[in-house]
């Protein structure tokens, strides 16, 4: 059975290929850039849409592999931002990135074994 569960889910996901093309937006990501185009972004360069510093860091990424991890608020919305590389059978494909809102206290558990 074939599902489509990431669509709807509540995380704005985008994925890029390793050039910066953007080749998917789920529903909450279009939203999320809405006043940008939303899913026509789809095709354009992910590095066109970000200004200075960011799209030089993002395309080191896109080169070095490397996992970005950061929050960010704004308009009173406390989100996380996971940048990570996306590999198919092993080989480097793109990147990732999820987008979601936390609460701005968050617990936080320390697990020890």
């Amino acid at each position: 059975m074939e599902t489509n569960w990431y669509e709807e889910l509540p995380i704005a996901v985008t994925v890029c290929d390793k050039e910066g093309k953007i080749l998917y937006m789920n529903k909450k990501s279009a939203a999320t850039f809405e006043k940008y185009g939303a899913k026509e972004l789809i095709g354009e360069n992910v590095l066109n849409c970000h200004p200075e510093p960011s799209r030089t860091m993002l395309a080191e990424m896109l080169v070095n592999e490397s996992t970005n991890a950061y929050t960010i608020e704004k308009n009173g919305i406390k989100k996380m931002i996971y940048q990570t590389p996306w590999y198919e059978n092993g080989e480097y494909m793109g990147y990732t990135e999820l987008s979601l809102i936390i609460p701005m206290e968050m617990k936080h558990f320390k697990r020890n074994p």
